[in-house]
């Protein structure tokens, strides 16, 4: 008896998928011409409902291409922070590179439909695509052929004292543009939450000050960091920010949360791996000099002042990540061709005459 291969998980649809979302990296001109190729396949060929968001059709050369036009009118239109799609999509095809996965997290704070990600950006760890087959292999995914990873995101709830004139306006997105949060009135405080598929990022900001932190666990103050910040990441974020801080690399399946400080100001201070299923709290240190600054994913980032809480644990909301063969066989497909990891120059060998003189 053993426990199960990660590699055995497998894409199972209760039905035959029928609407598909396509996320495409804005403002690059290469990816205009997959992006029709694969929207006339969907459409034509599948004959599936396809999706994109609003500002991705008023691209000028896509605007501009009159034989682009009778595809371009059957598409269902979004806006981010303005519509909720989330119970309307079956599956998600990403064009572009690693952003374009991390954006289609961020449009789904509960359950994540599986994703598809084609490599077309700059890195590609996230995206193990390649687009020159596509018909071929979203068949194979529409059939529900396809081994599937369930990447970890982190629950994020930040608590933020009221002070002044409020954040929020009239529609549902703040000043600094976080997405509508719930606000106690009674206690003062403002409430927000977000899903973080690599990373949440407290650093110090403009500050010359090193960052002052303090870091729970359940309840328990484990350490202070004092530094630059400090990185709270998934297994799938260890490959991002923290291994540039680093930190090691986690295989997504491993069910843990990272901890890693950035230039901290201490000899000793080595990255953490701590249980899933903990809960983090970060809040000032009552002696810090300044303030700091809060990221999810790269995005949303916003100053947390004393009296203001930042609190992490695992989501029970996971992205289902398509994989061209096995979680396994990719993520070692990743490391070797995107960070070059362990690649050197070969060790030459002896001779036949060497090793008699050797021995």
């Amino acid at each position: 008896m053993h426990i199960q291969d990660p590699a055995s998980q497998r894409l199972t649809w209760n039905k035959s998928p029928k609407s598909v979302l396509v996320i495409k990296k804005i403002r690059d001109a290469s990816l205009l011409q997959p992006f029709k190729e694969l929207c006339v396949y969907l459409m034509e060929e599948n004959n599936m409902i396809v999706y994109v968001e609003k500002k991705v059709l008023e691209d000028p050369a896509i605007v501009g291409d009159d034989s682009f036009g009778p595809v371009k009118k059957k598409f269902c239109t979004f806006r981010e922070d303005y519509d909720d799609i989330s119970n309307q999509i079956d599956f998600i095809i990403c064009l572009g590179g690693d952003g374009t996965l991390l954006y289609a997290s961020s449009l789904f704070q509960g359950s994540v439909p599986p994703v598809m990600a084609f490599h077309l950006g700059s890195l590609g760890f996230l995206t193990p695509f390649n687009f020159e087959n596509f018909q071929t292999q979203v068949t194979q995914v529409i059939q529900g052929n396809a081994a599937i990873i369930l990447r970890s995101r982190l629950k994020v709830k930040v608590v933020k004292e009221l002070r002044g004139k409020k954040m929020a306006i009239p529609n549902g997105v703040s000043e600094n543009g976080v997405p509508a949060s719930d606000w106690d009135a009674e206690a003062g405080k403002q409430v927000m939450q977000h899903q973080v598929l690599n990373e949440v990022v407290i650093d110090r900001g403009p500050s010359s000050y090193l960052s002052n932190v303090d870091v729970y666990l359940d309840g328990h103050l484990i350490t202070t960091v004092q530094g630059d910040g400090v990185i709270v990441s998934t297994p799938t974020g260890s490959t991002a920010y923290a291994v540039a801080a680093g930190a090691s690399m986690i295989h997504p399946n491993v069910p843990a949360i990272m901890i890693t400080p950035i230039c901290p100001h201490s000899l000793s201070f080595r990255p953490i791996v701590v249980p899933a299923g903990v809960e983090l709290k970060i809040m000032l240190s009552p002696e810090a000099r300044n303030t700091v600054w809060v990221s999810f994913d790269g995005r949303k980032r916003q100053e947390i002042r004393h009296g203001d809480s930042i609190s992490i644990t695992t989501s029970c909301y996971p992205l289902p990540s398509i994989c061209v063969r096995d979680p396994v066989s990719d993520w070692f497909e990743s490391l070797a061709q995107c960070l070059h990891w362990n690649v050197r120059k070969r060790q030459a060998h002896f001779t036949d005459e060497e090793g008699e003189e050797e021995s």
